[in-house]
């Protein structure tokens, strides 16, 4: 069964220019319906509060706020619009080290680059169809 991307909406969080107009090729190329931009994870909260995108793609390392520190606050501000929406990481670190800090930072699923579009389409269709139990916890 085919998935069809143009349903969805999705926030492209990504501080290198090329790289995040990369990612919105892609996902142009795959159909989705609608694509916004934030090139830090500061403004990408903001972005995320204010279009409440179905899927977040963020990058790990950037300034002033990170892939992991911007999945923390999407996952536990108050004004978080949906604290349960998938986050899909991407990084050039791949170490279980960093998998693990992810997914205790509440990350829905890592892309590692370099990655093709056939790599996105199929974490996109997956973190839709089978989404995560989410677990509540003080720390």
């Amino acid at each position: 069964m085919a998935f069809d991307f143009k349903k969805l909406s999705v926030l492209v969080v990504e501080d290198t220019g090329p790289m995040r107009e990369l990612i919105v090729s892609v996902l142009e190329t795959l159909g989705v319906g609608k694509i916004y931009t934030a090139p830090d994870g500061e403004r990408g909260f903001d972005q995320f509060c204010r279009q409440q995108p179905d899927i977040v793609i963020a990058d790990w390392h950037m300034e002033p706020v990170n892939g992991i520190d911007l999945t923390m606050q999407i996952r536990k501000d108050t004004i978080s619009p949906n604290r349960m929406a998938p986050v899909v990481l991407v990084t050039g670190y791949s170490a279980l080290v960093r998998v693990a800090q992810a997914r205790d930072a509440g990350v829905t699923e890592f892309m590692v680059k370099p990655f093709s579009a056939n790599d996105m389409a199929k974490r996109i269709a997956y973190v839709i169809n089978k989404p995560r139990d989410f677990i509540d916890c003080k720390t």
